[in-house]
C-alpha cells in the first residue's frame, strides 16, 4: 500500500532562523507518525542548519532543485552529492516555475531526475499543463508528455524511488481552483501512462502528489 507524502515546497520564503522556527514547531505538532511521510523543501541556504534538527524525526529533508553534474564549473548550481552530504533525501524537477521561469525543458529535467536518482536522492518530478493549453483542450497531451520525458531512460526497478506532482499551472494564483475531480482525472490519466511504459503493477505503486 502506498504511504501517502506530504511535502511543503517553501519556495523562495524563509530565512534560516525562521525555517528552524518552523520545522520546530512541525516537530512540537506533528509528534510520531507512521502512517504518512512528511517533507520539508526549504531554500538551500537553510538545509544546513535543519538537517541537524531533522535527524531521527519523522519528517524528511529535500530540495528545491538540483543539477545534473556531480561538479565543475556551474556557477550558482547545486550538484546531487552536495545535497545528499547535507542531509537531502529528496530533490524537486521540474517545478513549474523552473519550467516557465527559468525556461527549463523536458531534456533538462530528465537529465537532473537521472542524476538525482544516481546520487540516492527521491526525485519529485513536477508536471502540469497552463491554462492557454487546457483551454486549446491538449492537457492530457501536455502531461502526457511530460511524464514521458521526464521518465526517459528510467528502468521500472527506479521507478519506486520516484515521486510525480501533478501542478495545474493554471490554478497558481489566477482565481481559478482544480476541483477534486480534475486532479483525479489527471492522476488517473498518469497512471495510465505509467501502467503502459511499465506495468500496471509499477504504476499502483508509485506516488502521485497533487500540488
Amino acid at each position: 500500500m502506498r504511504k501517502p507524502l506530504i511535502a511543503g515546497n517553501w519556495k523562495m520564503y524563509k530565512t534560516i532562523g525562521e525555517g528552524v522556527e518552523l520545522v520546530e514547531a512541525l516537530l512540537r505538532d506533528l509528534g510520531d507518525t507512521n502512517d504518512r511521510e512528511v517533507l520539508v523543501c526549504p531554500p538551500f541556504t537553510a538545509l544546513h542548519a535543519l538537517s541537524s534538527l531533522l535527524q531521527e524525526t519523522p519528517i524528511a529533508l529535500g530540495a528545491q532543485d538540483v543539477f545534473y553534474e556531480s561538479q565543475g564549473a556551474f556557477t550558482g548550481a547545486i550538484a546531487p552529492g552536495m545535497l545528499t552530504d547535507v542531509g537531502c533525501t529528496y530533490a524537486i524537477v521540474g517545478h513549474s516555475e523552473r519550467r516557465q521561469i527559468f525556461g527549463e525543458g523536458d531534456e533538462l529535467i530528465n537529465r537532473k531526475l537521472h542524476a538525482a536518482l544516481a546520487a540516492g536522492l527521491r526525485p519529485i518530478l513536477c508536471v502540469g499543463e497552463t491554462k492557454p493549453q487546457r483551454d486549446a483542450g491538449t492537457a492530457e497531451a501536455i502531461v502526457v508528455g511530460q511524464v514521458k520525458a521526464g521518465l526517459a531512460g528510467v528502468d521500472a526497478g527506479a521507478l519506486p524511488n520516484v515521486v510525480i506532482a501533478y501542478e495545474p499551472v493554471w490554478a497558481i494564483g489566477t482565481g481559478d481552483t482544480a476541483t477534486p475531480a480534475d486532479a483525479q482525472n489527471m492522476h488517473a490519466t498518469i497512471r495510465r501512462t505509467l501502467a503502459e511504459l511499465y506495468s500496471q503493477a509499477a504504476a499502483e505503486e508509485i506516488r502521485i502528489q497533487y500540488g
